[in-house]
């Protein structure tokens, strides 16, 4: 394999890492603001500000974190065939099934994209009490797409490496 496809696998799976350990400790901030705004709620007069945070930050964690996740292997697989696979056989239908997922974060991304310029343009905001404008929230969705995309396309490369009889 060249050495500039090794090099960008283990940049992306550095820099997925980085970002997915990131994502893992905003749930500290998550549970904060869930805190604060049940003691509120208890005490005084409720934040209208709590339940919308929370809600974009366990997006944010969602979508920051996805790469991660599916660096570890925490993406469901059905195993009914495919621990009885050789290693390249294996490789092979992995690859066949990153591509799909490669068309379909691609298609997401598109659409992320164009739904991030609207906001932009547009000063969209949620509807509700607060109405956080929209625009951040879906900026982290494209990056956390783009990120998945990186990691897919790190696999990728494995796959084919792995199908080449090359281990990176």
């Amino acid at each position: 394999m060249p050495r500039f496809l090794i090099l960008y696998v283990r940049w992306v799976e550095r820099l997925n890492y980085g970002i997915g350990r990131l994502a893992m400790f905003s749930l500290f901030a998550l549970m904060g603001v869930l805190l604060w705004g049940a003691i509120a709620r208890a005490g005084w007069q409720p934040q209208i500000w709590t339940d919308e945070v929370a809600q974009f930050m366990l997006l944010g964690y969602f979508m920051l974190g996805g790469a991660y996740a599916l660096q570890l292997g925490s993406a469901v697989r059905m195993d009914l065939l495919y621990s009885r696979w050789s290693d390249r056989t294996k490789a092979a239908v992995d690859a066949v099934t990153i591509l799909m997922l490669l068309i379909y974060l691609g298609v997401l991304l598109w659409g992320g994209i164009e739904s991030t310029q609207y906001a932009l343009e547009y000063g969209e905001r949620r509807r509700g009490l607060w109405r956080p404008y929209m625009a951040p929230i879906k900026i982290i969705m494209c990056i956390g797409i783009s990120l998945m995309i990186l990691q897919c396309t790190a696999f990728l490369i494995r796959d084919v490496a792995k199908l080449r009889k090359v281990e990176i």
